[in-house]
């Protein structure tokens, strides 16, 4: 990854601030706590792959870093489509939310996708 810009670093790290904020709006507004929780883990877990890929010990471990990230990214999309479903979140919010992991989502998919192509 480039050291001038790493968008997907930069991006993972906004949203799962911006799923910390959200978590605890849930959790004090709701008095939700089971759902925020699973949300609050698998939200903040991509972006700290994506950081502990930094320091993979080959191609093939950053791959698998990143799947994983990839994997946390996809169950932050099925923990927020509950909370909407079930009205805890706006379909505003979600939408909004939602957006960003979309874009992460393509990024994650786009840097697998060209690390398998060129190993």
């Amino acid at each position: 990854m480039s050291a001038k810009k790493n968008l997907i670093k930069d991006k993972s790290y906004a949203f799962a601030l911006r799923i910390v904020k959200l978590s605890k709006h849930v959790s004090e507004q709701h008095q939700e706590k089971v759902l925020t929780r699973q949300l609050l883990r698998s939200g903040t877990a991509i972006g700290a792959l994506v950081r502990e890929s930094e320091q993979a010990e080959s191609k093939k471990d950053f791959i698998h870093k990143l799947s994983i990230a990839l994997k946390e990214a996809n169950e932050t999309s099925y923990w927020l489509s509950i909370l909407k479903d079930t009205d805890y979140l706006s379909p505003a919010q979600f939408e909004h939310i939602h957006n960003d992991l979309t874009e992460i989502l393509k990024l994650l998919t786009a840097i697998i996708k060209t690390m398998k192509n060129n190993c």
